[in-house]
């Protein structure tokens, strides 16, 4: 387990803004649609302040930590 944390992380560094729809869709594995729907939800750290999207990834990986892992 400790070695997939660490390996997760390290898949994380890199720029921390991430800029624009397909950015944060690559980022986290999704289409473009599903993030634009996820950034509908209050509780997701997905942000348009003007007319462009914006994550920040560690705020992504901290949402994320809270999901369940479907099997």
């Amino acid at each position: 387990m400790e070695n997939d944390r660490i390996r997760l992380d390290e898949y994380s560094l890199g720029a921390e803004k991430l800029w624009g729809l397909p950015a944060i869709a690559k980022f986290l594995g999704l289409s473009i649609d599903a993030v634009r729907d996820l950034a509908k939800q209050p509780d997701v750290p997905i942000f348009r302040p003007g007319k462009r999207y914006f994550a920040v990834r560690s705020e992504l990986w901290r949402w994320l930590r809270t999901k369940p892992i479907n099997e």
